[in-house]
């Protein structure tokens, strides 16, 4: 297949270098398993699970025959006052693996839409409950919580800030947990860096935690570049958040559904927060689809008042469509089919260990990992911040492997399917990338 002129300038394409791309574009026709097939007929080694999203692999029996039974049985059903049998399935299904402390279930359509919606019911917790001062929003430095004006607002990457105005007010930032020259080259969790979490005790003196909603962190930041959270991290903002009476809030559409060992990272990490956001793995990326799982404490805030009125204004055209809770059950299945949601926790061993022979190959200055996640960040090229890595991105799709690149970090999430081989050809191949690229 092939496009025209005309074809390729219509589409503007997102967080895309378009130029660059459309002289030389670089199109995917299929897929399955571990591999894409691009438009040359050429198998492409699948090393980031789509966008963080595909964790089962591409092509999955029980997912296809979901969503083309779904499709022609019930292609939509109105979500306000309206519902389908399969929304409240997924919602108990998804309750019987979340976090201990979690129950509710409240469906989106991306992890931007998870993430304002979780915003939302924050502010509007503490505002039933009588604490209608509470509407500052921390996020922190280097978070990613996607695109829409409340996830940019909390998050802080500069790129995906500085274009669009002063976005919402009523927002503050903690510092990052980035300290390489403390932890460069840690092998899962850093030692180093616990006490960063007390930088919200600045923030509470400074606004005073009478006027704090919540905070909302990735328990691993993935878009910044992989970074893991130091031992005790967590732990300590959880403790400072019940202090203050504070929301905690982990955003873990990159790090649920399988990617940290356990179906969520809250799990693995030991801290469950008061809400989470979710999206990606919930569906294998087959049907765009998104959720935030909730606490009873703050849903059975809302349930007040006359039963005939709505108790939280909030919710989409798309909640719970037909084909996504379809692709969602489907996915559940086959991960409990493969024990996927804990295969990352078997083959993390391995990843680790190739992940961090890398160390001592050209322009690496640091590696990170955490289960099937891991981040390779390189030196810049002086005056060029980015390009390195870009240039190691297409040799690698050169020579048959998908890769993301964040800065001039290289981000590896690949599929939960993934065996020893798949994972000796992404890093042979990205070793000679490297080479290459002295």
């Amino acid at each position: 297949m092939s496009l025209d002129a005309a074809q390729l300038d219509a589409y503007w394409m997102p967080f895309t270098a378009n130029r660059q791309f459309k002289k030389a574009p670089r199109l995917l026709t299929r897929a399955d398993g571990m591999f894409f097939t691009d438009d040359k007929g050429r198998q492409v080694l699948d090393g980031i699970a789509g966008l963080w999203c595909v964790n089962a692999g591409h092509n999955r029996p029980r997912i296809v025959q979901a969503i083309q039974n779904q499709a022609a049985e019930l292609d939509f059903a109105p979500p306000f006052q309206m519902a389908h049998p399969k929304a409240f399935e997924l919602a108990e299904r998804l309750a019987a693996i979340m976090p201990k402390g979690l129950s509710k279930v409240f469906y989106t359509n991306s992890g931007s839409e998870s993430v304002d919606t979780a915003l939302k019911m924050a502010i509007a917790y503490h505002r039933v409950r009588g604490e209608g001062a509470r509407t500052r929003l921390i996020g922190r430095e280097r978070g990613y919580h996607g695109v829409n004006f409340g996830g940019i607002s909390v998050g802080g990457m500069v790129a995906n800030r500085k274009m669009f105005g002063t976005m919402l007010g009523g927002v503050d930032h903690i510092r990052h947990t980035h300290d390489p020259a403390r932890n460069a080259f840690s092998v899962g969790q850093p030692a180093h860096g616990a006490e960063f979490a007390d930088d919200l005790e600045r923030l509470v003196a400074l606004h005073d935690a009478s006027t704090i909603a919540a905070v909302i962190v990735e328990p691993v930041a993935g878009s910044t570049g992989v970074l893991i959270p130091p031992q005790g991290y967590l732990q300590r903002l959880r403790e400072i958040c019940d202090k203050h009476g504070i929301l905690l809030i982990f955003d873990e559409v990159i790090t649920g559904f399988g990617r940290t060992g356990n179906p969520f990272a809250a799990q693995t990490f030991g801290v469950t927060p008061d809400l989470m956001t979710v999206a990606k793995g919930l569906t294998n990326g087959c049907v765009p689809m998104g959720a935030v799982f909730a606490s009873d404490k703050i849903h059975d805030a809302f349930m007040n008042g006359p039963e005939h009125l709505i108790e939280f204004f909030h919710g989409y055209t798309y909640s719970a469509h037909p084909l996504a809770c379809a692709a969602a059950l489907g996915t559940l299945d086959t991960y409990a089919e493969e024990g996927l949601l804990t295969r990352a926790a078997e083959m993390q061993g391995y990843f680790a260990e190739c992940l961090h022979a890398m160390k001592g190959e050209p322009h690496v200055i640091d590696v990170r990992n955490m289960g099937l996640v891991g981040g390779i960040e390189l030196s810049p090229l002086p005056g060029e911040p980015a390009k390195r890595a870009f240039n190691v991105f297409l040799d690698c799709w050169d020579k048959g492997l998908l890769i993301r690149t964040t800065g001039d970090t290289i981000a590896l999430s690949p599929p939960l399917i993934i065996e020893r081989s798949h994972i000796d050809q992404i890093f042979d191949t990205l070793r000679g990338a490297l080479r290459r690229a002295a």
